[in-house]
């Protein structure tokens, strides 16, 4: 039996990012991978030019097709970019008792904005008590967790807000 592991994130246009890097990822590594897509970007090499929301029932319609059917042995999500969505998504794993890693994408190398801001304490609220791992990166977690300092530290405090284990994660700063 093949591994099946869900994404639930943004589509990147420029295909370095979201559904279809997760995608490459699992099956670089022998996993079947599945995906509900929240939202579309346009986007490049060089930045993000827009996001488009697909409207919350569309995205539960998505899991509920994926998850009924084929199943998943693993989950994890990307870019969730609203409130809503995070919303939606918590409700579809609340109870299902799957591994979840959350990657809390909240900003682009370029800068651009691809978590709201009332999004935040939804993502801390309701996902992490599901996540089995939040993978923040440097910049993230500080934002997350409002405080600067250590990798270790930061992790520890992600681990406080709710979160079953935390890895901070990037090329940000010099300690690992």
């Amino acid at each position: 039996m093949i591994a099946r592991a869900l994404t639930i994130a943004g589509s990147d246009s420029g295909g370095g990012a979201g559904i279809q890097a997760d995608l490459k990822a699992f099956a670089a590594a022998g996993v079947h991978g599945t995906s509900a897509i929240v939202a579309l970007t346009a986007q490049n090499t060089v930045g993000v030019a827009a996001v488009h929301e697909l409207p919350p029932a569309f995205v539960e319609a998505q899991l509920a097709a994926v998850l009924d059917d084929i199943g998943a042995d693993a989950v994890k999500t990307g870019m969730l970019f609203s409130r809503r969505i995070v919303e939606t998504v918590a409700g579809a794993l609340a109870g299902r008792g799957l591994p979840l890693v959350v990657d809390p994408v909240m900003v682009a190398s370029s800068g651009a904005r691809l978590l709201e801001d009332d999004a935040v304490a939804a993502l801390v609220g309701r996902l992490f008590p599901l996540a089995t791992v939040v993978t923040p990166n440097l910049l993230e977690a500080q934002a997350l967790t409002g405080e600067a300092g250590p990798r270790r530290r930061l992790a520890e405090r992600l681990v406080e807000l709710g979160a079953g284990a935390a890895i901070v994660t990037g090329g940000h700063g010099d300690d690992p």
